[in-house]
């Protein structure tokens, strides 16, 4: 009896309660943190209640104040289920590529949650609680688990090229050197944002086109399938000699009228053909190939590619990234035409000569950008003048589309009813010859 009761009395103590430690007991947990520390990467230990009171734990270890976006891991040395957290999800999840990864809201995400003061391990740990999609919790725990393992922000991302670019993964990494990462993450997310808003306006610039093009070849082969067909059964058996153009016509009808499914079917696999051509990359490349030497559209294309380079440097070199290596960063989202130029460009710059003389050599420049980054060269804000030379070129690009909008839909207009109208009067052409000769 005396057992059982000593049993009992254990079970039911709040000390020595099996089932762990009661809600108000603060269990403390030590936490291994990577920071930033006079401008270098210093690592301690320390032990807090959570992962909100590190930088407090962390300024007392130190004597000095610690602010919360000097952390840059945060490890929890004692189990994630003591801590309030789980370190790695224990089933794998599909990761998904590189344009299914939302880069631009993840990068809008981190920052706000960096300035709110929250530790970066907590933030990814945040992000991931509120992630609905498998895939992108997937890759948001593998930087979890990566940080848990000592890696840097930029290390773990890069760990992941299918998920994170390049470009965002050298503006981390610089701005880990220097403090500033959740500036780089807002200046990356508004990068994206302006690359999703050129892609918008060149799409958006491009659509009533097409539009007018497809109707107008969608009547064109109507006519000629099952419009002209008719008119060619009924002149054939009035007899009497047809206008050439006419004629021609109505052959043609007649023959495309006899197989008229064969033609239909050509038809579409001459539209798949057409679109899995513009899928490859060879086929797309040349047509840009054959774009760039075109007189007014090559000019335009070049200023798109030039403003994307600008920006690139300057999101890049705001971010505290060496000019050599923003330039070889930028080399893999300029198109296939300007690398070369790129790489020279970067040659010289190795060989100590100035940016803007490198671009002046390469063809990278027009007057006006040549002239702003001479001016950040001299004033150290090289990359605040890129960044203002590509919103120049914006603007005037913002000109083009339009202009493109008021010149061209008139003339595919003009075309497509000559065309069809052309179509429409060669069928009637014989009746009306016909009406002069009763006449």
């Amino acid at each position: 009896m005396a057992a059982r009761a000593a049993m009992a009395k254990t079970r039911t103590s709040p000390a020595g309660d099996v089932h762990g430690p009661p809600a108000s007991v603060i269990t403390m947990v030590r936490y291994r943190v990577r920071h930033m520390a006079l401008g270098a990467i210093a690592e301690h230990e320390v032990q807090a209640g959570g992962l909100r009171d590190v930088p407090q734990a962390l300024s007392q270890v130190l004597g000095q104040p610690v602010a919360p976006g000097d952390l840059l891991q945060v490890h929890p040395l004692g189990s994630a289920k003591a801590s309030g957290q789980s370190v790695s999800s224990s089933a794998p999840a599909p990761v998904p590529a590189s344009g299914d990864f939302p880069r631009r809201l993840f990068c809008q995400e981190l920052a706000v949650l960096l300035d709110a003061g929250i530790p970066l391990y907590e933030s990814l740990i945040t992000l991931r609680e509120k992630e609905s999609s498998a895939s992108v919790s997937a890759v948001l725990s593998g930087l979890v688990e990566a940080l848990s393992q000592g890696q840097t922000l930029a290390q773990s991302m890069r760990s992941q090229p299918q998920a994170f670019s390049t470009l965002l993964i050298a503006s981390i990494e610089a701005s880990q050197r220097t403090g500033h990462t959740p500036q780089a993450l807002r200046q990356h997310a508004a990068y994206l944002a302006w690359v999703d808003g050129l892609r918008d306006k060149l799409v958006g610039a491009a659509i009533y086109p097409a539009i007018l093009v497809s109707a107008s070849l969608l009547v064109i082969t109507f006519l000629t399938v099952f419009v002209v067909p008719r008119f060619a059964d009924i002149y054939e058996g009035m007899g009497g000699e047809l206008p050439w153009l006419s004629g021609v016509l109505l052959k043609a009808g007649q023959a495309v009228g006899a197989h008229p499914w064969v033609v239909m079917a050509g038809l579409v696999a001459l539209a798949g053909m057409g679109v899995m051509a513009w899928r490859s990359p060879a086929v797309r490349g040349a047509l840009a190939e054959r774009l760039w030497r075109l007189p007014v559209v090559g000019d335009r294309l070049r200023l798109v590619e030039l403003a994307t380079l600008y920006r690139t440097l300057g999101l890049l070199l705001q971010a505290g990234v060496a000019v050599v290596a923003a330039l070889e960063a930028s080399s893999e989202l300029v198109k296939p035409a300007l690398r070369p130029a790129l790489a020279e460009a970067a040659r010289r710059v190795r060989e100590g000569a100035r940016l803007s003389d490198s671009f002046q050599e390469h063809a990278l420049t027009t007057p006006v950008s040549l002239r702003m980054m001479r001016v950040g060269e001299h004033t150290g804000e090289l990359g605040s003048m890129l960044e203002r030379a590509a919103t120049f070129y914006d603007e005037e690009l913002a000109r083009f589309t339009d202009w493109i909008g008021r010149v061209v839909s008139p003339v595919l207009m003009l075309v497509m009813g000559v065309l069809i109208g052309g179509i429409v009067v060669l069928m009637y052409l014989p009746i009306f010859q016909v009406a002069e000769q009763i006449q």
